[in-house]
């Protein structure tokens, strides 16, 4: 349950961190902004896309984000 509050608090903050309102980074995902905000306040399971989208867009990994972790720098990619 813990890495649950974290992971919704993690995204949370990132947007903050960002100065982004929920609207940009809802347009971003292609939801709708009060779908993003349940996402946000511990209503509503946020789907493993989402999570990679969100992971891809600041640039971290999805073991911060879901807080197995507190590096935020993202794992090397693998070389095609």
């Amino acid at each position: 349950m813990l890495y649950e509050i974290l992971k919704y608090q993690k995204i949370k903050d990132l947007r903050e961190d960002k100065d982004l309102t929920q609207k940009q980074v809802a347009d971003y995902l292609n939801i709708k902004q009060n779908t993003y905000s349940r996402y946000e306040n511990c209503e509503r399971e946020i789907p493993t896309d989402i999570l990679i989208q969100l992971a891809l867009y600041y640039n971290t990994s999805l073991d911060y984000l879901v807080g197995l972790t507190d590096e935020k720098k993202p794992y090397p990619r693998k070389k095609k």
